[in-house]
């Protein structure tokens, strides 16, 4: 066995560019004997019969002697070895470079090997600072026990899960929720591993460490995510033992009535599965092509085979149908004092110092739309997990949550409305100016334009959209009921998503999984297709999906998936036709019509008109 070993070894030298070399001379090969340019003594076509057809047998021969593995390099090889035997090295060689050109164009639609999970784990801090006996020292993350206690300091990342034991900040939780906006956290809050202390310093309580804790859970979800999806069998592989025997039989069937070896060969070689083999990688490719003008970058060869059976589309909303960017939807003012616009003004004014996500949209939103210039800010502090204090134009402005108001003594009426926006899952900025409430800013998340028309296109393609995400349960409802999306589920960790998945998935429903965040990396994996967003989608999401989507365009996601289903016709289409081919072939060539070098030429005939076919697919548009 060490010698098949070997074998596979040197088989597998040189990769993509051996493979595309041995072709290309192989072709010229060909080329030089159909015009009887024979500079050896021996007919030129050997050269492709050897480069080309020589693979091909060796590779049959290693799959039948390590597991009886018939494949359609089986019945290729009794055709190139039966041709050579009659002397048809012509037929011979163009049947071995056709078959390694099939080979090669289903291998360019395969995607290499992922850096997906070696990214994550790089999102794992590597040290911890860990305070014993008053005494501050730095250790390796994984050598942190539970119940140590740990400082972690603005900016960097939390080395384990824990709970806080002193100090407020704001944690950036995107790594495990997907949402943008951090989240403030005080002295009794859950902190998980991997995710970012923005902005206060604070002590906390080890209380899992190592593989317990969260971000080493969501690389093994990512490691193991992926292993229960089924791999699409080539055509040609998948029906190859019924095509020996059939091939077999027929062959030794009319040498045995007519005792003509031509005859026999000849039916070998037309049933040599080219156009078979060219079905499939044909289609897809052309198709890829086409997904690629439309913002679509196909990373895996068979991800379009799988979408066309999807049966649910699940969305994560950050990110993917809403901008992932917080914008001011309303300023309201409790002060006679303070117009809306004024407020608005004094309000951007005091955050321009700010480095909170909110503060800066708040900034951002004002001078996109409003035309006042702002005010320089003065005494500016930034209160970790509360907000901002900051004097503009000799007024004490205070702006942030209702804790950061009462802790300055400011009396915030009953405001119904603003709770009404905080159900809808909107997020509100608290204003008081000289110790005395004086409105408040919204701010929210804000669906792309297209997301309400692509979710419905897709349901008229027979696809279910869903709402998976990690946000509250009034963001996502608001968002759902925006779009009509009947099934939501909110508040999902990582390991959530990737089991609603794994619950569509065995009820015989497959999955496409669209998203854009580290969180979504599982449930890219798990589902039978992953289409992330390759604009704001992180490296990680994007090295676990199937597919990325360059621009964030995803109004195209309709045409995907209806070019997805096309594709499946064209490739029927292309079967049904090289089946009909070879078998009329076969009667043909039983008869004593087909000589070897005619049906090779017939069969590469039928070779040019799958690949035309499939061709169609590049500039394929559904009609409206």
């Amino acid at each position: 066995m060490k010698g098949i070993e070997k074998l596979e070894e040197f088989l597998e030298l040189g990769g993509t560019k051996k493979d595309i070399t041995l072709l290309v001379l192989s072709g010229i090969a060909l080329l030089c004997s159909i015009f009887q340019f024979q500079p050896f003594p021996f007919d030129i076509a050997w050269v492709a019969i050897l480069l080309c057809g020589l693979p091909i047998v060796l590779e049959a021969i290693i799959g039948l002697v390590t597991a009886f593995d018939i494949k359609a390099d089986v019945l290729v090889s009794l055709a190139l070895i039966a041709s050579v035997c009659i002397g048809e090295d012509f037929a011979a060689g163009e049947v071995a470079f056709i078959m390694q050109l099939g080979g090669l164009l289903e291998e360019l639609t395969v995607a290499k090997a992922r850096a997906g999970i070696e990214k994550l784990v790089h999102l794992t801090p590597q040290t911890a600072r860990v305070l014993k006996d008053g005494a501050e020292r730095v250790i390796p993350a994984e050598q942190v026990q539970v119940g140590d206690v740990i400082r972690v300091l603005p900016g960097e990342g939390v080395p384990v899960d824990g709970v806080i034991l002193s100090g407020q900040t704001s944690i950036n939780q995107a790594v495990m929720t997907g949402e943008s906006l951090p989240v403030d956290k005080t002295v009794g809050d859950e902190v998980s591993s991997g995710t970012v202390n923005q902005f206060g310093a604070f002590e906390m309580r080890a209380t899992k460490v190592g593989e317990d804790s969260s971000i080493q859970r969501m690389i093994r979800l990512v490691q193991s995510a992926d292993a229960g999806k089924a791999k699409i069998v080539g055509i040609a592989d998948r029906w190859a033992t019924w095509i020996v025997v059939i091939a077999l039989s027929a062959a030794a069937v009319t040498w045995f009535v007519t005792g003509e070896i031509i005859r026999a060969v000849t039916i070998l070689v037309v049933f040599c599965p080219c156009a078979l083999v060219l079905a499939t990688p044909t289609a897809i490719m052309a198709a890829i092509g086409n997904a690629t003008k439309h913002g679509f970058l196909v990373r895996e060869g068979d991800a379009l085979e799988r979408l066309a059976r999807v049966k649910v589309i699940a969305f994560d909303k950050t990110g993917t149908l809403t901008y992932g960017t917080p914008e001011v939807v309303a300023v309201k003012s409790g002060s006679d004092a303070y117009p809306e616009a004024e407020l608005y003004r004094l309000a951007a004014s005091a955050e321009r110092l700010s480095e909170h996500p909110l503060g800066k949209a708040i900034v951002a939103s004002y001078q996109q739309k409003e035309s006042g210039a702002l005010a320089e800010t003065e005494q500016f502090e930034m209160v970790p997990g509360r907000g901002v204090c900051a004097q503009v134009e000799g007024k004490q402005l205070l702006a942030g949550n209702l804790p950061l108001l009462r802790d300055h003594g400011v009396d915030v009426p009953t405001l119904l409305e603003a709770e009404a926006y905080v159900k809808r899952g909107c997020t509100v900025t608290y204003l008081a100016v000289d110790g005395a409430f004086a409105g408040y800013i919204v701010l929210s998340d804000t669906l792309r334009k297209e997301s309400a028309g692509m979710i419905g296109q897709l349901s008229a393609l027979d696809v279910q959209p869903v709402l998976l995400t990690g946000d509250n349960e009034n963001a996502a409802g608001t968002i759902a009921g925006q779009l009509g999306m009947g099934q939501v589920r909110a508040n999902c960790l990582p390991e959530d998503k990737l089991r609603y998945i794994d619950e569509y998935q065995k009820s015989g429903q497959p999955v496409c999984m669209i998203g854009d965040g580290v969180n979504d990396a599982p449930a890219l994996k798990k589902a039978e297709v992953g289409i992330a967003m390759g604009g704001v989608g992180s490296d990680i999401a994007v090295d676990a999906a199937d597919i990325a989507l360059v621009d964030d365009e995803v109004k195209e996601l309709p045409h995907l998936v209806a070019l997805a289903k096309r594709m499946m016709v064209t490739i029927k289409l292309n079967m049904t036709f090289s089946m009909t081919l070879n078998f009329v072939a076969i009667v043909l060539a039983m008869t004593g019509i087909l000589n070897p070098v005619v049906g090779a030429l017939v069969h590469n005939a039928g070779s040019v008109l799958v690949i035309t076919n499939s061709a169609l697919l590049l500039k394929w548009r559904k009609q409206a």
